[in-house]
């Protein structure tokens, strides 16, 4: 047998679905192994790969030239699934790298590296057997490494995580430190995660209010609801891209045009220095809320507040 069918033998014994013993997911593994059609697997190894060095590897080595959009495939349908199995972790060099890092990577377990070694060999059916006997607590002991950098949110007061990232972090802070000082009382209608785009969605909620949802509508990353004021606040959590400029304010006034409710557009930052790399986008009434300034908020127009001030 040649590499190709020898990976998909692997992927099959250890119990993978037929989705993940498939063609595609054993030029993963193979590349994951940095292993040639000439090389033994002996030698494999364990290198750090993103996907786009897996998908060269299986070019140069293979012949197998995958789209450049076939990237997201080889993500959710074998890459998630190697992880969730104990077959490949996540970013060892840098545990709270953000899913939406271009450095974002993947290699094997030690586990698996030791199994794969010994293919073709004497000691293969007892290293296969001890593997799938303890795959069980491999993943245990893998998903527990990934919780460790995950970060607790309440929400709602509930308890959720969200994967680890600067992104998230200032979504923390909106849900934790904005809503606290100028949203208090409100329920959490949208947020997204880095991983799990829709974490939390009340579509019955918003659209209830007049906020019309569709499979192509982006809403933003925060949306909060005070019954108390009847605001609705749409909020962008901003750390490389994505404020409330002119146009997203447009967009998100055409979502929300049936709205009763009084309408609220905040972009957080994380801090000043961010803030000053888009204030030339921000559209006027809208709000700014910098995390490191928690108790104050900047509005882009000022004409609801001038006026003189008392000391």
């Amino acid at each position: 047998m040649g590499k190709l069918e020898e990976a998909k033998g692997i992927l099959s014994a250890i119990g993978m679905p037929r989705a993940q013993a498939n063609d595609r997911s054993a030029y993963v593994l193979l590349a994951l192994s940095n292993l040639a059609e000439s090389s033994a697997w002996s030698t494999a190894g364990k290198p750090v790969m993103r996907i786009v060095d897996m998908m060269n590897y299986m070019s140069e080595n293979y012949g197998k030239h995958y789209k450049p959009n076939t990237r997201e495939t080889i993500r959710k349908d074998t890459i998630h699934q190697f992880v969730d199995g104990a077959v490949a972790e996540r970013n060892t060099d840098s545990a709270d790298r953000p899913t939406n890092s271009p450095y974002y990577s993947y290699c094997l377990t030690d586990e698996m590296l030791s199994l794969i070694k010994t293919y073709s060999t004497n000691q293969w059916q007892s290293m296969l057997k001890r593997f799938v006997e303890h795959q069980g607590s491999l993943m245990e002991k893998y998903s527990q490494l990934r919780d460790i950098v995950r970060v607790p949110v309440m929400v709602n007061e509930q308890e959720f995580s969200f994967s680890a990232g600067d992104h998230n972090a200032l979504q923390k802070a909106i849900i934790e430190e904005f809503a606290s000082r100028f949203a208090k009382g409100s329920e959490v209608l949208y947020i997204g995660d880095t991983e799990n785009k829709d974490i939390i969605k009340n579509r019955e909620a918003l659209q209830a209010l007049g906020v019309t949802i569709t499979d192509h509508d982006k809403l933003p990353d925060v949306v909060l609801f005070s019954k108390a004021n009847k605001w609705l606040y749409f909020i962008e959590a901003v750390t490389s891209v994505g404020p409330i400029s002119y146009k997203r304010k447009q967009e998100l006034t055409a979502m929300s045009d049936k709205c009763k409710v009084g309408k609220v557009f905040v972009t957080a930052f994380p801090d000043t220095a961010v803030f000053k790399k888009f204030v030339d986008q921000l559209a006027w009434e809208t709000e700014v809320w910098i995390a490191d300034s928690p108790d104050h908020m900047i509005h882009f127009n000022g004409d609801m507040f001038i006026g003189p001030r008392n000391e």
